[in-house]
């Protein structure tokens, strides 16, 4: 295997693995590579410095992409949901189905609740008339 650094025509550099280089030839002749950027077809090999551990030899990283700005921003918004919906209704556990039902039937106190249910019980309080929102999972920074 052999690793080559690339560029598209818009100047992105990025790397990939290939056989051998004519493996890399076949591709680049044929429109098989795209640049994970911009998805241009038009890639061609970069100079490329021997593979040496040396401090100099390191690459510094992208910066990050307008994609990875979008993903931080949804992620920072579910975290504000979840907190926002901790810090305000009670936790109610397997029990959600049983409690929201009580709460819809004025059989518990009003009070904004959280907990598990299955699609099946969540589609059932649904029929019922109950508003019932999915609650998204938090985040994961390496998500």
């Amino acid at each position: 295997m052999i690793r080559y650094d690339l560029i598209c025509e818009r100047e992105h550099p990025f790397e990939s693995w290939f056989r051998n280089s004519a493996a890399f030839d076949q591709q680049a002749a044929g429109g098989g590579l795209a640049c994970p950027a911009c998805g241009s077809t038009r890639v061609a090999k970069r100079l490329m410095t021997p593979g040496l551990p040396v401090r100099a030899n390191r690459r510094e990283p992208p910066p990050p992409s307008i994609a990875d700005a979008k993903a931080r921003a949804v992620r920072e918004a579910m975290n504000r949901l979840r907190q926002h919906v901790e810090a305000t209704a009670d936790y109610v556990g397997a029990e959600f189905p049983d409690e929201a039902r009580r709460i819809y039937y004025k059989e518990s106190e009003e009070r904004g609740i959280y907990g598990e249910a299955s699609l099946e019980e969540a589609r059932e309080l649904h029929e019922e008339g109950i508003e019932v929102l999915p609650l998204p999972p938090a985040p994961n920074e390496r998500n």
